[in-house]
């Protein structure tokens, strides 16, 4: 164990093995996600490739393939169903891999279980299991994404046949980026534009066969292929599809909700958001995993920071730990507090969602409705943090960051792209808006609202309760000030608008900046709220609780001070309000700083999921670095072909116009 680490685990105020309770569940649910982990780490099998890093991409590819194939099976035959739990034994089986499986498991499935009909579950469910049908959802094309209503694809229904005709009309109209849609799946649902009687009734889900169960080749009409290296995700086959006549059976159809009779008479759903579920839960997942991502570059950044020693304090004296540095403590304390808020809020959200699940089922999409449009929110709230957190923590590595023995850049790639997929950001902000100034009236008028919203009709005239103190319960109050103060700026903005001649939707489309500040403060809040809530409720001893404390208020102090403008725009905090903030800010990195490697580790991420040099359990950076240099392929040859291809003819030609000097 590296000494300064060692130093850091016994300076530590509180037991860490509470707070991983807390994170994970419960003691009996931190067992079994240990003993997964192991069970995974373990495997002789699993722990066979050579780094990920040094695989070309269709290495990387049938890798992971392989692996997460024989991971489903392992799981089967451990008999584990609960898809967090295979989660934790594929995140440390698999750590540097994305599954080209993951949206046959993650969004496939799901969307047949929650909008396929009985019959249509009991024909594909099974097959879908066994792998006999290995599927994707092919939702988004290379000219649309986030506006579903835009898609172009289209399902033309023909009543003589009772088939379903699809098409891909333009070159936009292609479907792009589904992963595991260029070689891994053999069919997919698609999402299309219905078209019956010669008109358009929306989007709907159709099953569609793309290759031959057997040989795995295209079926008549369909055209798919892979898209080529990206950022990130380059083990998966993100892919393109395009349609050119195909025909399916009527049946094909996810039916649940709504219908094509045989004569084409269209029987729209009772509710068109009664698909809105599964967006709603997979958006709070990603909450969460960005909480993970987050978390995990904080692990690396910190306990790298504890043994990377730089720079003498005072002459001749010894070189300090660059997390005893204030700055690199600024940087780096907030982000952990973030990853602790995002994780708890992500998980609120999900167990939120399982609570009003059976209201949904029943048609009751009242609760729905509220958690559909702060899941927008949160998501891009959580992305946006995650993404930005995660190149901090690299840049506070300094140079080691940059090379991906670090485990950062892969991090970076890997989290990134939940800024634009399922729902780009500023887009998720603008819907939260639309969700606000749609009960605005409500609110303003003092009716029942969610609780969710109800601070947002508080006495914007009042001031900070804020003391030399800062109570968290002060902070809290700030927040859903600068909440409500922004949504009520914003729905001014628009009144003014249309006052002045502008059309409602002119007024909107020239309020669109505030209105996304609006929102991002409301999700802001959202998280504090619930930060805070979940922080007073742990069943933890003081110790423990002190230190959440702590971090709750980091998290909200930062953000006041990231966010000064908004919060003292009105008068709400005066000058000395705001010194109080900036010197509680200090003490917290102080207070902090001892239990910063405990907090870490906490998070109990075993080193085989890190997979990093930098943020090794024992320290050991250097001679992990060392060792990972000395793997690059580059080093199998002591002389590399290149050198007498290139560099040697051209050292035979330099010598011959001029004479070599001499050492």
């Amino acid at each position: 164990m590296n000494p300064d680490l060692a130093q850091e685990r016994r300076r530590a105020t509180f037991d860490p093995e509470q707070v991983t309770s807390l994170l994970y569940r419960g003691p009996e649910n931190v067992r079994k996600r240990r003993y997964l982990q192991n069970a995974a780490i373990q495997d002789q099998v699993l722990r066979g490739s050579k780094p990920w890093a040094f695989q070309s991409r269709i290495e990387q590819y049938e890798t992971a393939l392989q692996m997460y194939i024989y991971m489903m099976n392992k799981l089967d035959e451990m008999g584990v169903t609960d898809p967090l739990e295979r989660m934790y034994y594929q995140e440390a089986g698999a750590p540097h891999y994305y599954n080209p499986m993951a949206l046959h498991t993650g969004m496939f499935i799901p969307s047949i279980e929650k909008q396929g009909t009985k019959e249509q579950k009991e024909r594909w469910l099974p097959m879908a299991r066994s792998l006999q049908l290995i599927g994707t959802y092919a939702q988004t094309e290379m000219g649309h994404g986030t506006f579903i209503r835009g898609l172009e694809t289209t399902a033309t229904y023909d009543p003589s046949s009772q088939e379903f005709v699809l098409n891909s009309p333009t070159v936009t109209s292609m479907k792009f980026w589904p992963g595991g849609l260029g070689k891994t799946s053999n069919c997919c649902l698609v999402m299309a534009q219905l078209i019956t009687h010669g008109k358009k009734r929306g989007i709907h889900l159709f099953f569609v066969q793309i290759r031959d169960l057997k040989t795995h080749r295209h079926m008549p009409g369909v055209e798919s292929g892979d898209i080529g290296p990206k950022f990130g995700f380059n083990s998966n086959d993100n892919g393109y599809l395009k349609l050119s006549n195909v025909r399916i059976p009527r049946e094909n159809m996810l039916m649940r909700y709504s219908k094509v009779l045989e004569d084409g008479t269209y029987v729209p759903p009772t509710n068109q958001r009664i698909g809105y579920g599964t967006m709603v839960f997979v958006r709070a997942h990603i909450v969460t995993n960005s909480a993970r991502g987050l978390s995990k570059a904080c692990v690396i950044a910190i306990r790298y920071s504890a043994v990377r020693r730089q720079t003498e304090v005072s002459p001749g004296g010894p070189e300090a730990q660059i997390i005893d540095y204030q700055t690199q403590q600024y940087k780096l304390f907030p982000l952990l507090a973030t990853a602790y808020a995002m994780y708890f809020t992500g998980r609120y959200a999900e167990d939120y969602y399982e609570q009003i699940a059976s209201e949904i089922e029943a048609g009751n999409l009242e609760s729905l409705n509220q958690l559909h449009a702060v899941c927008a929110g949160l998501k891009a709230f959580s992305t946006w943090a995650c993404t930005a957190g995660i190149e901090t923590c690299r840049l506070c590595c300094g140079g080691h960051g940059y090379s991906h023995a670090s485990g950062i850049p892969k991090l970076y790639t890997y989290y990134t792209p939940g800024c634009t997929y399922e729902g780009e950001n500023n887009v998720m902000m603008l819907q939260v808006a639309r969700f606000l100034m749609k009960i605005y009236p409500d609110i303003k008028r003092g009716g029942p609202i969610h609780e969710f919203v109800q601070y947002l009709g508080a006495d914007l005239t009042q001031k900070s309760c804020m003391t030399e103190e800062v109570a968290l319960g002060c902070l809290l109050k700030a927040f859903q000030h600068r909440a409500a103060r922004l949504l009520s700026d914003a729905a001014a903005r628009i009144e003014n608008l249309v006052r002045s001649g502008k059309s409602r939707q002119e007024a909107w489309d020239a309020s669109t900046v505030a209105l996304t500040w609006a929102a991002k403060a409301y999700c802001h809040t959202f998280v504090v709220r619930t930060f805070s809530q979940i922080v007073s409720d742990a069943a933890v001893d003081k110790s423990t609780k002190d230190v959440l404390t702590a971090l709750c208020k980091l998290y909200a102090i930062d953000g006041i001070i990231e966010n000064l403008g908004e919060f003292i725009e009105d008068g709400f905090f005066s000058p000395h309000q705001v010194s109080f903030l900036k010197n509680k800010l200090a003490d917290l990195l102080a207070e902090i700083r001892p239990n910063a490697v405990a907090l870490v580790d906490a998070f109990d991420y075993p080193d085989k999921t890190l997979d990093s040099c930098l943020g090794r359990y024992d320290g050991q950076v250097y001679p992990a670095l060392y060792e990972y240099a000395k793997n690059s392929p580059f080093n199998e040859q002591e002389v590399l072909d290149s050198y007498h291809k290139f560099i040697k003819p051209a050292q035979t030609e330099q010598s011959q116009r001029a004479p070599m000097a001499r050492l």
